[in-house]
């Protein structure tokens, strides 16, 4: 299935980005309710840039959802995100 130019352009964008921004990205978002297709196409790439790294999204990501709930910190010791409460 080919991606979607918006995809492509955030997953460019977000290869380019350290992991700190990163998890800027990733907690701007937090508690935010807005949605829209391109914000399905933002979300889906920065999750896939972090997995395409090693990192593991299991506080935020079980395949099919991702929570938005807490925003996250890096743990780079153990290579995953942590959701701070």
């Amino acid at each position: 299935m080919q991606q979607h130019i918006y995809y492509t352009k955030y997953a460019l964008q977000f290869a380019d980005m350290q992991i700190p921004e990163l998890v800027n990205e990733f907690n701007a978002l937090v508690q935010s309710r807005a949605w829209s297709s391109m914000r399905a196409y933002h979300d889906k790439a920065l999750i896939d840039e972090f997995k395409n790294r090693g990192i593991d999204v299991s506080a935020i990501s079980d395949r099919h959802t991702i929570n938005f709930a807490k925003p996250v910190k890096y743990d780079i010791n153990r290579n995953l995100l942590i959701a701070i409460d």
